[in-house]
């Protein structure tokens, strides 16, 4: 399993494209390659870990696991002090 770091991604289209950490070329990642539940989308600058496949188009990400979730960023909202 590779891992890399969203360069960006389209949530209107539905894919966009990861730079792997190892170097090389960006890989296209699809949202239905999005291991997670609920809406599966991706952030700018977020780390995945992913498998890759090459294709008829090229190499495409595949089994792709986000590990910084966007829950961690509620936490840390809800761990604010209230007035």
């Amino acid at each position: 399993m590779e891992t890399g770091t969203v360069k960006w991604f389209n949530n209107a289209k539905g894919f966009g494209f990861i730079c792997p950490e190892n170097g090389g070329e960006d890989i296209f990642a699809h949202y239905s390659c999005i291991q997670m539940e609920g809406y599966r989308t991706l952030k700018a600058g977020q780390k995945v870990n992913f498998s890759i496949n090459t294709g008829p188009k090229g190499n495409h990400a595949n089994l792709i696991i986000p590990i910084e979730s966007s829950t961690l960023n509620h936490t840390s909202a809800e761990a604010t002090p209230q007035e």
